[in-house]
Parts: structure tokens; C-alpha cells; sequence
């Protein structure tokens, strides 16, 4: 429902340095945001989600003296994980925090500016934690997702609740992490509850009203459609062909969400949406490539049509997903997009019709497959060690366990990689880790948990987990890495400075040179990253800013890594960093 009440749950603290009259945020603004440096108007520092910055005023001779120029706790007793990247504009950051919070606050001092906290129901089914990755700005409006599957737009200088509009039911399992994508002035939304047996989907919106424009569902058998003024829908056509690659009727609770969002490329005019795991991740109960799951799909944003898939693991068996971030860049005249899957290969699209231009490893181990066929876009499966059918086994109730790296938490998660234009290679916080899964009986019921499997997170070398790598895009080799004890789960951001930013899970926020890996600085930030650094200039000063908060889906999820890290705490807090001026 459109709403025009002030929340109850707003509190304001204006700061007199903001000023009185706000800048509406365009499209144009939007489509140049990752070329100016002054503001931060995207998750991705831009749609093309680069995170690349053309500043350098911070480089590799000046890092040293970065020191903080503010710190903000998110307050209360609602730590958790924090993997939220902030939004400039304006003079004010927006910046979400965990438990469905976002905050306004006075970028150059800290000052809070509004709180809006999101009234949760008691029941919300998030699988992996209580997160939430950002927000979107358009018009005055700052607008993110809630735990609840809502969306909630702000006014930008008030935080006064302008529209809100609900997703999907909660109690069935979709709930929403995701930063929103503008593109074309259209709000591109997905959903998350792969776990839960939903029905992925991308939405798009007006986002100055909320109303639905088109909805595109992710799973093949499933109608989509578009809306007029009123809100009347009309059917556009079924995503895929049913039945084709999902025999029987699990497809009707197919899984495939979009709960890591998109990415957009204004020379293909294409929105780039990864999507998750097919329920339930019992393989052998859904015979077929179950489209369009494990897979990036690439849409027309003004339509809804699917222009082209990848699916990177068909008939997915490992919780391996596809959902990880696309993110497109110019090479030898073309557009392509990179992108490192969960499943531990990384893959060179072209981002005009989906062809594979190449595919490698950015992990050390892999056992599910040998290799990417780079004739077919194929994976060349290890048929004995996908996990066994439950059915075949000695009782009926587990089939036999495999061992399988990655792990399902994957080579990368959610903490999104950076491309540098400069050096033409991209920056991916990796992690070496395996886990024994076993398939078991499963059917579907409203909101309940629909795994049909089972598993335990294992650690494989006695000396790391986490590693940051450089890789070349051509060569697929890895250029440089630096190697971390804990598993990485926040962001990667690089700058024309040459320098490469990103937390560990230890509290860290280190600058590493961006050709060599050579570590130039770190900060203790009290408690673990998991989100991305961000970084614009206001005036002549340059700042550099992450939130800090331990926790995800490795605390809940991890088994001996888990174990291994448990001495970590958690927090809740945005830190701002500059240069000294001594």
C-alpha cells in the first residue's frame, strides 16, 4: 500500500551542514555514476558493478596516512551480520544495517540524520542471516528490501515512508536481501528463498510509485506478465518451455531465486540477473538441466524477455547456484561479462548473446567437475561425485555421502569481486574449502526448509581458507594472491590509484597494491567485514568507508569452519576513512 504516514519508527537528528535543497537523482546520474567519483549512486559503484573508482588522490604512496575520519554504530543489540555497501549523494550517506534498519547519516561527520527501523513479523525465514546488502536511490527516494519481502521507499531528507509495496508472502519462505537496480528508470528487483521452494523471479517497477511494470519468473513452466496504470496484468509468456528440462512437477516450486540482484549494461541495454539453487537440492528427484537455475539469465529491461541464459551448473546437485554478480567490461571491442560462480570456475560471457568466450578455476580444488567444455558450455561432470540417490541406498533414508570442494558456501559467495579497466584484471575474494553432502528424502511443504540433503563444511589446507586473487580474464592465470586464515566474505573494490581494497572476517580493512598484492595498509575495525568498501570525493578530500559486522552464512552454516572461527564477535558499525592532513 502507498502510504504517506511518517513511520513510527523514524527518528530524526538533523545535522544544519546538510543542504536545504535536495538533488533528484536522474537516470543520467545514474548511468555516469561510475565515472565521476563524487558520489555513489549504485550497489557496484556503477551498474556495470565494477567497483572501480577513478580516483586517486589515495594511491599507493599516500595510503599510509589514511586515518579514520569518523565511525557510526548501528546501536542496540541487533549486531549480526552487516553486509551492506553505502550509498552517497547529496552530502548524506545511506547505509542499511541487519534486521531491515537503513540510516541517513552527514557524510563528512557521521551525524545521524533519520533511522528508519522495518516493523519484522515474528516467523521471517531468511536462510542465511539477518542481512541486507543495500539500497537504491532515484528521484528524492532511497528505497531496499526487507527480511519480510517488502519494499520500502524513503524520502531521502526526512526518511519519511513514501511508498511501500509487498514481494511475496513471507510465511512461504521469499524474504529480500538484495540492493535494488535502476536501470532505464525502472526499479529491477529479484527474491530470495531458494531453501524454502519459492519460485525466483525478476520484478520491475515504477520506483517512484511501486507499481509493477513486468515480472519474469526464473524457472522454466512459469507465466510471466506485464501491468498496465491500474495494475491489470497481461500474460507475456512462459519462461522457457514446460516441462522441457523439469520432468514431472517439482518445477512448480523450482527454486532458481535472484536474491543477490543484477547488474545492467547501457551498450547491450541488458540487465544481468544470476539465479540460485533448484529445489531441493536432492538432484536425483528432478531429472533434466532444470532451467533456468545455477544460471545467468540476461533481460530486456523495458520487457522482461529472457534475450539469453548460462547455465553454469545444469541439473545442479551441490547447492552451487549461479547467482554470483556479472559483471561486464570492454575488451578487444567487445562487451563481455566475468564471472566466478560458486562452483569454483570462472567464466568470460559475452554479454550481446551469452556465447562462453572461456572458462577456468580461480579455486585450487574442484572435484564435481574436470573442466568447462569450451565447444558446448558444458561442465564435464564427475558422475561419482555428485551425491548419491537416497533411494539406492542401504536403508532408504541417506544416499552415500561424496566428498565435494567447493563447498557448498562456494569458491565465492554474496562478497562481490572488482574489475580494473586499468590493469584489465579482476580482483575475487576466493575460498578453498570442501564438505561432505549426502541426499536424504524430501517433499514440499509451505514454508518449511526443502533440502533433501545433508552436509558438513571441512576445511583443506591446515594454513588458509580465504584467499584474495588477481586474475587475468585472457590467460586465466592467477597473477597474485594473498592468502587469509578465515574464509573471505566481504567485498573487493579498486581503485585508479592502484590500489585494491577489502575486509577479512579478523576486522581488517587492507589496501594492497593492485598489480603486485604488496599489502600498503590495514585497520583493526573491531569486528569482522563482510561488506564491501566503497570510496568518493567530497570537495577536494577523498574517502574511503566499509561497514563493519561479522556474521552471514559461514557462523550459521560453516561446520568446522564455523568451529574454527567462533572467537570472532560481532558489531554493527559504518567507519569513514581519509588522509591525514599531518
Amino acid at each position: 500500500m502507498k502510504t504517506k504516514l511518517i513511520s513510527s519508527l523514524v527518528f530524526f537528528a538533523f545535522s544544519g551542514s546538510q543542504a536545504v535543497h535536495a538533488t533528484a537523482v536522474t537516470d543520467a546520474m545514474i548511468e555516469n555514476d561510475a565515472k565521476s567519483g563524487k558520489e555513489i549512486l549504485t550497489y557496484g559503484m556503477g551498474t556495470q558493478g565494477q567497483r572501480y573508482s577513478p580516483l586517486t588522490q589515495v594511491n599507493t604512496k599516500t595510503v599510509s596516512k589514511l586515518v579514520p575520519a569518523w565511525s557510526f554504530s548501528f546501536g542496540g543489540e541487533k549486531q549480526r551480520g552487516q553486509e551492506s555497501q553505502p550509498l552517497i549523494h547529496d552530502g548524506k550517506m545511506f547505509v542499511t544495517g541487519s534486521y531491515s534498519r537503513i540510516y541517513a547519516l552527514d557524510a563528512r561527520t557521521g551525524a545521524k540524520l533519520w533511522k528508519y527501523e522495518h516493523r519484522l513479523p515474528e516467523g521471517i525465514m531468511p536462510c542465511c542471516d539477518v542481512v541486507n546488502r543495500g539500497a537504491a536511490l532515484y528521484d528524492n527516494l532511497v528505497i531496499f528490501g526487507t527480511l519480510d519481502a517488502q519494499l520500502v521507499a524513503l524520502d531521502q531528507k526526512t526518511g519519511e515512508v513514501v511508498w511501500k509495496e509487498k514481494i511475496d508472502d513471507y510465511a512461504a519462505g521469499y524474504s529480500n536481501t538484495a540492493a535494488p537496480l535502476i536501470a532505464k528508470g525502472l526499479l529491477l528487483t529479484g527474491v530470495s528463498g531458494g531453501e524454502f521452494g519459492v519460485v525466483g523471479r525478476v520484478e520491475a517497477r515504477d520506483p517512484k510509485t511501486g507499481k509493477m511494470i513486468w515480472m519474469r519468473p526464473t524457472v522454466e513452466g512459469h507465466m510471466g506478465y506485464k501491468y498496465d496504470k491500474d495494475g491489470k496484468k497481461t500474460e507475456i509468456g512462459i519462461s522457457g518451455t514446460t516441462n522441457k528440462t523439469w520432468p514431472g512437477e517439482l518445477w512448480k516450486t523450482g527454486g532458481a531465486s535472484t536474491w543477490l540482484g543484477g547488474t545492467y549494461d547501457q551498450s547491450t541495454g541488458l540487465a544481468y540477473f544470476g539465479t540460485g539453487n533448484p529445489s531441493p537440492w536432492n538432484s536425483h528427484l528432478r531429472p533434466g538441466d532444470n532451467l533456468f537455475s545455477s544460471s545467468t539469465v540476461a533481460l530486456d529491461v523495458l520487457t522482461g524477455e529472457i534475450k539469453w541464459h548460462y547455465q553454469t551448473t545444469p541439473h545442479d546437485g551441490w547447492d552451487y547456484d549461479g547467482v554470483n554478480e556479472f559483471i561486464t567490461y570492454q575488451q578487444n571491442g567487445k562487451t563481455l561479462g566475468g564471472k566466478a560462480d560458486r562452483n569454483g570456475f570462472f567464466y568470460v560471457i559475452d554479454a550481446k548473446n551469452g556465447k562462453l568466450e572461456n572458462a577456468f578455476p580461480f579455486v585450487k580444488k574442484i572435484t564435481w567437475a574436470t573442466g568447462i567444455d569450451l565447444k558446448t558450455g558444458r561442465p564435464n561432470f564427475v558422475a561419482a561425485n555428485r551425491p548419491g540417490d537416497p533411494t539406492k541406498g542401504a536403508d532408504g533414508a541417506k544416499g552415500n555421502t561424496v566428498f565435494s570442494a567447493p563447498s557448498f558456501l562456494g569458491g565465492k559467495n554474496q562478497m562481490p569481486m572488482a574489475y580494473s579497466p586499468k590493469t584489465n584484471l579482476f580482483y575475487v575474494p576466493a575460498n578453498e574449502w570442501g564438505m561432505e553432502i549426502w541426499n536424504e528424502p524430501v517433499s514440499y511443504k509451505k514454508g518449511a526448509a526443502y533440502l533433501g540433503a545433508g552436509f558438513t563444511i571441512r576445511t583443506i589446507n591446515d594454513d588458509y581458507i580465504g584467499a584474495l586473487r588477481a586474475m587475468g580474464p585472457v590467460t586465466g592465470k592467477i597473477v597474485w594472491e594473498n592468502k587469509n586464515v578465515a574464509p573471505l566474505w566481504g567485498g573487493v573494490m579498486t581503485t585508479a590509484g592502484d590500489l585494491v581494497f577489502y575486509g577479512t572476517p579478523e576486522g581488517y580493512l587492507k589496501a594492497v597494491d593492485a598489480k603486485t598484492g604488496k599489502e600498503m595498509w590495514k585497520f583493526q575495525t573491531g569486528s569482522g567485514v563482510v561488506a564491501p568498501p566503497v570510496t568518493w570525493m567530497d570537495g577536494d578530500t577523498q574517502y574511503v568507508s566499509v561497514v563493519s559486522g561479522w556474521g552471514g552464512a559461514v557462523p550459521l552454516w560453516g561446520g568446522d569452519v564455523a568451529k574454527k572461527v567462533n572467537y570472532l564477535e560481532q558489531g554493527g558499525s559504518v567507519w569513514v576513512f581519509k588522509l591525514s592532513s599531518k
